[in-house]
C-alpha cells in the first residue's frame, strides 16, 4: 500500500548525503581514491536507483487504486485502523526489503566495477 515511501525516504537521505559529499569534494584538491569515480557520483547512482524503484512502485499502486490524487492520498487511511496497521506492516517488510535489495545491488555493482578496474590495471602492468 505504501511500501514505495520507504525507498523514497532513503533516496531523500542519499540526496542529502550526495550534496554534502559534492561540497566536500569541491574543497579537496586531491583524492586518494584509486578509481576515478567520485563519492558524489556513486551516491547519485544510488539515489536514482532508489527514486526509480519508488516511482515504479508508486505507479503500480496508483493503477491498483491504493493511492489516489486526493487527500489523504493513501486509501488505507480512510479504511480504518486495521488497514493502517496492514499498511505499516507492508512498509516495514516489503519497503525495507526493497530498499535493502536496491542498496545491495548498488553495492555489488560498485564492487564488480572495482574488481574489473583492478583486473584491467593488472593486465596493463603485465603487458609493460
Amino acid at each position: 500500500m505504501a511500501c514505495f515511501t520507504v525507498p523514497a525516504a532513503a533516496a531523500i537521505g542519499v540526496a542529502v548525503a550526495r550534496h554534502i559529499a559534492k561540497h566536500k569534494e569541491k574543497k579537496e584538491v586531491t583524492s586518494n581514491n584509486t578509481d576515478n569515480m567520485k563519492t558524489s557520483k556513486k551516491l547519485g547512482i544510488l539515489e536514482l536507483a532508489l527514486f526509480g524503484g519508488s516511482f515504479l512502485l508508486a505507479g503500480e499502486h496508483i493503477l491498483h487504486g491504493e493511492v489516489t490524487f486526493t487527500f489523504p492520498f493513501l486509501t488505507a487511511i480512510n479504511e480504518g485502523p486495521d488497514a493502517v496497521r496492514t499498511m505499516l506492516f507492508e512498509m516495514g517488510t516489503v519497503g525495507v526489503a526493497m530498499t535493502l535489495t536496491i542498496v545491495a545491488v548498488w553495492g555489488a555493482a560498485l564492487l564488480f566495477r572495482k574488481l574489473f578496474l583492478k583486473r584491467r590495471k593488472a593486465k596493463a602492468e603485465v603487458k609493460q
